[in-house]
């Protein structure tokens, strides 16, 4: 059973910067894309990034290029989302996941959600 655990979060002021990390158990994340979504009170969940196996892959949500970074450690079994110049309108939930399809560009997500952690943005 995947087991996903989100951290990092917490409280910043615009134009600050955040490091999520997502350590997996369950599973060996080597062998998957792995992604970021997050979701605002009262709106859906939202792709954030993902990453294919490798790490020579990555892609990113239109909002998101240029200041959000995903990486990954395989041997750590660790997925990380760098985030910087951050803004009141990034606050919300962010979440890890292991995809149930991945084409490069095609993220479909699975069932498979850790707690996730909260970000929350001042102005």
């Amino acid at each position: 059973q995947v087991h996903l655990v989100e951290s990092g979060g917490g409280v910043v002021q615009a134009g600050g910067s955040l490091r999520l990390s997502c350590e997996a158990s369950g599973i060996t994340i080597s062998s998957t894309a792995m992604g970021w979504f997050r979701q605002a009170p009262g709106e859906e969940r939202e792709f954030v990034a993902s990453i294919s196996p490798s790490a020579d892959t990555t892609y990113y949500a239109d909002s998101q290029k240029g200041r959000f970074t995903i990486s990954r450690d395989n041997a750590k079994n660790t997925v990380y989302l760098q985030m910087n110049s951050l803004k009141p309108e990034d606050t919300a939930v962010y979440y890890c996941n292991v995809p149930r399809a991945y084409y490069g560009t095609y993220y479909r997500p699975s069932h498979d959600w850790g707690q996730g952690t909260q970000v929350t943005v001042s102005s």
